[in-house]
């Protein structure tokens, strides 16, 4: 990073998800799946901190406590108006740019992340996604984006779509922002490693069962080897995957 840049990992997570409720603290190998994101987050280099960004509804109250026992930063904010949210975790830590992931992605890669950061951070861009043209994974998805382009929008977005989904506002105006994508050296957007499902969680499971080690981040090439010795694991959710 340059010194002016305090790249932070902000990850929205709560417990109210209807498709697999409470999915944020499900159990994976003695840890939570939040425990595991963050934990791989924090391998990146290009990160000054990694924060959770949940909401106000005392439905969340079991998140903040779990973070907290763990020693691990939280931020509270709307739960619906998640671009407010994220806006206020990013000023109260300093963030600048802030790199946007969802809680839904256990098996994100450090190296993915450094990646995107860098590409952002040398180009001179207002945000940069790997998923503006998907190539990669659907779990190893984020965005970065600067802090000045979070409180325009912030301070423009009005309907509901663009206040839930934080950045639809800056990426739908490039007339307006500087956008760049960074693409997988293969097309892997076939593959669904995120957790929105009973059967996501079961694949995902199956992979840290398989690689992880208490103490060890297990790579994407490592996954993907699994998978081919183990083309069963892919077949798991399958028929949740969107060409």
């Amino acid at each position: 990073m340059t010194s002016q840049a305090r790249a932070v990992g902000i990850v929205q997570a709560r417990m109210g998800s209807t498709r697999l409720p409470g999915k944020v603290l499900k159990q994976v190998c003695g840890r939570t799946l939040l425990e595991h994101q963050m934990e791989r987050m924090r391998r990146a280099r290009s990160l000054a901190e990694v924060v959770v960004a949940t909401s106000t509804s005392p439905g969340d109250d079991t998140v903040e406590d779990v973070l907290r026992s763990r020693g691990l930063a939280v931020w509270r904010g709307p739960e619906q108006d998640v671009l407010a949210r994220y806006a206020g975790a990013a000023t109260a830590f300093g963030a600048d740019p802030v790199v946007r992931m969802t809680m839904d992605c256990p098996l994100i890669d450090p190296k993915v992340i450094d990646q995107v950061v860098g590409t952002y951070l040398a180009g001179g861009f207002d945000l940069v996604a790997n998923n503006l043209e998907p190539t990669f994974p659907h779990g190893l998805d984020l965005e970065v984006f600067s802090l000045s382009a979070l409180e325009t929008a912030d301070r423009e977005a009005a309907t509901p779509f663009e206040r839930e989904h934080v950045t639809p506002f800056i990426r739908d105006r490039p007339e307006r922002f500087r956008l760049g994508n960074v693409r997988s050296p293969r097309d892997l957007h076939h593959l669904r490693w995120t957790v929105d499902y009973p059967e996501d969680l079961e694949l995902v499971r199956i992979v840290y069962e398989e690689l992880y080690r208490d103490g060890e981040s297990f790579t994407t090439e490592e996954i993907l080897a699994l998978l081919e010795r183990r083309p069963e694991i892919t077949s798991i959710n399958a028929s949740r995957v969107v060409s």
